[in-house]
């Protein structure tokens, strides 16, 4: 409702109409942040996909694989912009969705088992356990439901790529509509993705297959070397679609983002030009290959982990900005604003890999986020300045 009160363009103008410049520049420059190590994790694992599938026949290198990926994303987006995105993003969720479900049916097939008893044996193995009580685990229930309820909040609600998307309704109505039905369909969705990740596992074992070093590489070479062709292509299509419908928003978001917050355009006195736009979109392309090729070179974890890890830092300071501003009648001393949105992430890592340590062992999740949002608070709360006229925005 804030964001369509307020005829936003661009979410973070939020923060500077509560506090000032600096807070709405140091939010924006988090969702930059945010975004670019995001689409950068996603987009890896699609090129390490059409690498292993493609490109090596042809001995070609990693980089190029990357290039290739990243300028069909922007060649699309560019000609088309948000309406593009909206429809290309139904697209590709039917493909992802459609991957999963013959992925399913045809590991079911080639088990040679019916529906019942695959559901029982998925089961009966350890991949269907859902709830981990150990508070010391960073799987704990409880730590997941309250870091989820939190990475749902700032990955939808405080994200210029998701908000992007729903600003594009209407009214306020069909937004929440669009909102609560994504909800319900999200759940299926997630179904779907666990019980497939469940019966990889299950599927590889009967068979008796060696699992790959990274639970990333388990899919692909399951599709493409021990699946029917078909499973193969399908496959193909669902992963690409899964990492572009994210990508390719994020793109054009990050465009939107760096051209209205920094660049003080996109409003009636001043709009965007065409050469300007092309010159920005293609800038973040650039700075999104830089990464993924040094994610490449450093990455040891499942990308997934390394996605909600990474929001956990970036996205919380803009968590701990927008509290402040809802929940609070304060205004701030605007120039040390970037101070504590710096030194929340830096506090929060250091206290992240010495918990174990000072807290009896416990071990942080992706819980980290809250942590993060709430030193970002506390550091704002030793900022505040009485507002004498303060107004609801």
């Amino acid at each position: 409702p804030l964001y369509y009160r307020l005829n936003l363009i661009s979410i973070y103008t939020y923060l500077e109409q509560r506090f000032g410049t600096r807070s709405y520049k140091t939010g924006a420059f988090f969702f930059l942040l945010s975004r670019i190590v995001g689409s950068a994790f996603r987009l890896f694992l699609v090129a390490g996909v059409l690498q292993i599938a493609i490109f090596d026949a042809f001995k070609w290198p990693f980089s190029i694989t990357v290039a290739v990926t990243i300028a069909l994303i922007w060649l699309y987006t560019f000609r088309g912009g948000i309406k593009t995105i909206v429809w290309t993003d139904t697209l590709q969720t039917l493909f992802m969705i459609s991957a999963v479900v013959i992925s399913i049916y045809l590991m079911k097939d080639g088990l040679d088992m019916s529906w019942t008893s695959l559901s029982e044996k998925v089961s009966n193995s350890g991949y269907s356990k859902i709830f981990v009580w150990d508070w010391q685990s960073g799987k704990n229930f409880f730590k997941q439901f309250v870091s989820g309820a939190f990475i749902a909040i700032v990955m939808t609600g405080l994200d210029q790529d998701m908000m992007q998307k729903n600003l594009t309704c209407r009214t306020l109505k069909d937004a929440q509509k669009n909102m609560f039905w994504f909800c319900i369909v999200l759940v299926i969705v997630n179904f779907l993705f666990l019980s497939m990740g469940a019966l990889l596992y299950v599927y590889a074992e009967q068979m008796q297959i060696t699992l790959p070093q990274k639970s990333d590489d388990l899919y692909p070479m399951l599709a493409l070397q021990h699946f029917p062709a078909v499973a193969g292509v399908v496959f193909l299509l669902g992963i690409v679609a899964a990492a572009y419908s994210s990508a390719d928003s994020a793109l054009t978001a990050l465009t939107t983002s760096f051209c209205v917050d920094f660049l003080g355009l996109g409003k009636e006195e001043k709009p965007i030009s065409k050469k300007l736009r092309i010159r920005v979109h293609l800038g973040f392309s650039v700075i999104l290959f830089a990464v993924i090729l040094i994610f490449k070179a450093i990455n040891d974890d499942s990308v997934i982990t390394a996605v909600f890890t990474a929001a956990g830092y970036t996205y919380g300071p803009i968590l701990g900005l927008f509290t402040f501003g809802l929940i609070t009648k304060y205004s701030l001393k605007d120039k040390y604003v970037p101070i504590v949105c710096l030194l929340s992430p830096v506090l929060s890592y250091i206290i992240n890999i010495n918990s174990e340590a000072w807290l009896n062992g416990y071990k942080f999740g992706f819980e980290i986020l809250v942590v993060n949002g709430l030193l970002t608070f506390i550091g704002l709360f030793l900022l505040k300045e009485k507002n004498e006229n303060y107004k609801a925005l």
